[in-house]
């Protein structure tokens, strides 16, 4: 039971190391490949059936001259043999028989007088009786049953076999009429040879065929990837933001039509980009022309809510509540226009950094001290930590984080700091309920209200999300997650010294918007 997981781990790995491999063999590579194996089994499908058909027309016209030319000297030879022969007669007609142009070895077997049996071979030392398969001599010495449709009792039979690693055809007749049997034996050296260099120029054919195939496939696959690859190089420029991208179209053919329709879809999605950027700066434009004109009757009624709020004691109590609701409508509706004015800013990316060398201690201290959370807010920092950063923007941060947690988590929050080589961690927890699992997806977003129960709340719904932006301007992040104590967590992470190419100004360069209220955003 151990050993089986196990090797089924190990085949995984191994697929898992092998799908890299396989993932980068590219389109030609294949084609190639692909052109190459049915090169490849076509040449040898085609040498292989040349070869045996060559093969078998060499060997049958070999043997079939011999065995002819060995029935014809047997009967010529044996036909003026007395019906008891001697052994040197037997002797002299193998050697007639051995000296025809077909160059074989025969060998004679027969009954001579007294009633021996005698053995004549043209060669001693090459062909002797037990050269010939005992297979062959079986067939050779049966009689056949005479018919109609056999008028002799015995055939001439032939075999093919090996000596001493050469090839040989073996042949045998025996005499009607009571003569002797008669055995040849023919090398097929010379056939073997020839049938040798007739694959070896097959061979060569083939690798011929394999490299012409490779060049083919180049050149198909150069034909057929170099639109691909332009095509690929032109998506990839379109997916880089240049929409004035084309291609060239020539020809009638399935990619011609492939780069047509890619020309289509590039112009409708610039005229669709287009109209979506009019529409997007459109927008901008008025919420920012809106704040803007907001911004002057905004001035005048927040002095009139001032004094209003300065008279309040000597009002009358049933105007007194009305009063109060316009003073708290009206610095909600200043901090909400405040808020889009600063949304805009970084919507059109004109928002930049004001760096400074801060204590990071003394930055949170005075940032909780002046919305007066001292008694509410835990602070665990250590002072003399410099950090290199936008204060206003981090103040911005830290009053939506911990107001966010001291409105919906409930005190007592704590703002934790650690810091690494080159990050600053910066913690805010409370101790509430937590964030709903649905929720924490969404909680950066514009606007969004956790319940539709209560769509109005103190906060604008901004607030969040301006941290956010504030934190990315930095080059950093912020998360939200729920503690498995309990409560919500908001992790701020920026980096020790904001790099220049982050949109910072110089020390005391750019505008700087007023200060957010705290707890703008509506997470909870």
């Amino acid at each position: 039971m151990t050993e089986e997981p196990g090797r089924v781990r190990g085949w995984a790995a191994a697929r898992n190391l092998l799908k890299p491999s396989m993932r980068w063999i590219s389109l030609r590579l294949r084609l190639m490949l692909v052109f190459a194996l049915v090169a490849l089994a076509a040449a040898v499908s085609a040498s292989a059936i040349a070869y045996w058909l060559n093969r078998d027309a060499v060997l049958t016209r070999t043997q079939n001259a011999a065995l002819d030319d060995f029935r014809k000297s047997l009967q010529d030879n044996t036909g003026s043999l007395p019906l008891l022969p001697t052994c040197a007669d037997l002797q002299e007609a193998a050697d007639r028989m051995a000296a025809t142009s077909q160059k074989y070895e025969v060998l004679l077997i027969g009954t001579v007088k007294g009633g021996a049996a005698c053995a004549a071979p043209s060669d001693r030392d090459l062909f002797t009786l037990s050269v010939v398969p005992k297979s062959l001599i079986t067939a050779v010495n049966r009689e056949r049953k005479v018919d109609e449709s056999n008028p002799y009792p015995y055939h001439l039979y032939w075999q093919r076999i090996t000596l001493g690693g050469k090839p040989y055809l073996v042949g045998g007749a025996k005499v009607i009429g009571g003569g002797p049997t008669g055995y040849l034996l023919k090398s097929l050296e010379n056939e073997r040879a020839d049938l040798n260099s007739l694959a070896w120029s097959l061979g060569i054919a083939t690798g011929l065929a394999l490299i012409g195939s490779a060049l083919l496939a180049q050149a198909a696959a150069s034909t057929v990837l170099r639109p691909v690859q332009r095509l690929g190089d032109a998506a990839r420029r379109l997916g880089e933001g240049k929409l004035d991208t084309r291609l060239r179209v020539s020809g009638t053919d399935e990619l011609a039509d492939l780069s047509r329709t890619f020309n289509k879809t590039a112009e409708a999605l610039q005229k669709r980009v287009e109209d979506l950027s009019s529409r997007e700066a459109a927008s901008r434009r008025f919420v920012a022309d809106m704040s803007h004109e907001l911004r002057t009757p905004l001035t005048a009624i927040t002095a009139v809510t001032e004094v209003l709020e300065d008279e309040a004691d000597s009002l009358d109590p049933m105007i007194a509540p009305a009063v109060q609701l316009v003073v708290s409508e009206t610095r909600r509706l200043n901090d909400l226009v405040e808020n889009l004015m600063e949304v805009t800013r970084f919507d059109a990316g004109t928002a930049r950094l004001v760096l400074d060398d801060v204590d990071i201690a003394d930055q949170i201290t005075a940032c909780i001290d002046a919305r007066a959370w001292l008694d509410a807010v835990e602070l665990d920092a250590e002072r003399g930590t410099m950090v290199r950063l936008d204060p206003r923007r981090l103040d911005v941060i830290l009053a939506n984080l911990i107001g966010n947690a001291l409105k919906h988590g409930g005190s007592p929050v704590r703002v934790s700091v650690r810091q690494t080589e080159e990050a600053l961690v910066i913690a805010v927890r409370d101790h509430g309920p937590g964030i709903p699992e649905d929720v924490l997806p969404h909680v950066f977003d514009r606007f969004y209200k956790a319940s539709a129960s209560r769509p109005r709340s103190e906060g604008s719904g901004l607030g969040l999300s301006i941290a956010l932006e504030n934190a990315h301007i930095h080059g950093g992040e912020i998360t939200a997650e729920n503690s498995p104590e309990g409560g919500a967590v908001f992790t701020l992470t920026l980096p020790r010294d904001s790099a220049p190419d982050s949109g910072a100004a110089p020390d005391g360069g750019g505008a700087s918007a007023p200060e957010r209220g705290p707890a703008e955003g509506e997470s909870r």
